[in-house]
């Protein structure tokens, strides 16, 4: 799973206002580019020639250069994950995609190192194109396991946010099929929160859990000009303590 995700993505201006964050009745009119249905074959509604680095929406601002730093408290110790926007170029599926770097550490020592594909649709969904990823021990990388791309052995873009979420909405994230099958629902359009990094108002909460891990469940909550703030798990969370856009 992306960890950006965690951090903070895109979304639509109307989400972006004030005026639009509140809670509301699926709009059936509107189509889902990535729909997510356990039995159902994927097909995503997006072709590579839709998609660009150029990566603006509102709740998932990923301009060059810019950063965020959150952290956990958990049984280990203090986990701390530092994200990027890269200047680094990587074609992924035909597109040429952002690349966005997540580096995890456990008391200071580097626990996971990973780039993340990222490209944005005219409509304003933020599509994932997949990862490489490497876990650590000792400052050894020991297993690139989660790695996939788009493209490559079936698999297929999904989106980390929806150009215009509305509540009970699923879709998938990823899909390389027994590897990478995680999905999100929309749960709230207007909720507050509190972290280290400071007060927020009218943010997203999304639900994402996984076909291929059926345990892993966790919210989201995305606010407007920075991102992911928050993720809540059952044993923890996992707070913005600092961003380059705050």
């Amino acid at each position: 799973m992306a960890r950006v995700g965690s951090v903070c993505l895109l979304f639509s201006l109307c989400l972006a206002s004030s005026g639009c964050g509140s809670d509301s009745e699926p709009d059936d009119s509107h189509e889902d580019p990535a729909p997510f249905g356990p039995n159902d074959p994927y097909d995503p509604a997006v072709e590579p020639a839709e998609l660009s680095s150029n990566v603006t929406n509102p709740l998932l601002p990923m301009p060059l250069g810019a950063s965020w730093v959150s952290e956990a408290d958990g049984e280990d110790g203090l986990e701390r994950i530092e994200v990027s926007v890269t200047t680094e170029a990587r074609n992924v599926w035909g597109v040429d995609a952002l690349v966005v770097r997540d580096t995890a550490y456990l008391e200071g020592v580097v626990i996971e190192d990973t780039r993340d594909w990222f490209a944005q649709d005219g409509d304003g969904n933020v599509w994932y194109l997949g990862e490489e990823t490497a876990e650590y021990e000792n400052g050894v990388p020991v297993s690139t396991a989660g790695s996939w791309e788009a493209g490559v052995d079936g698999a297929l873009p999904g989106i980390v946010m929806l150009a215009v979420p509305t509540v009970g909405t699923s879709y998938r994230q990823e899909y390389y099929k027994g590897e990478a099958e995680d999905y999100a629902t929309v749960v709230s359009l207007d909720e507050s929160v509190s972290v280290t990094a400071g007060d927020f108002e009218h943010c997203v909460k999304i639900r994402e859990r996984s076909v291929v891990e059926p345990d892993a469940d966790e919210h989201k909550y995305y606010c407007e000009g920075v991102g992911n703030v928050l993720v809540e798990e059952e044993d923890g969370r996992e707070e913005l303590v600092e961003s380059s856009l705050l």
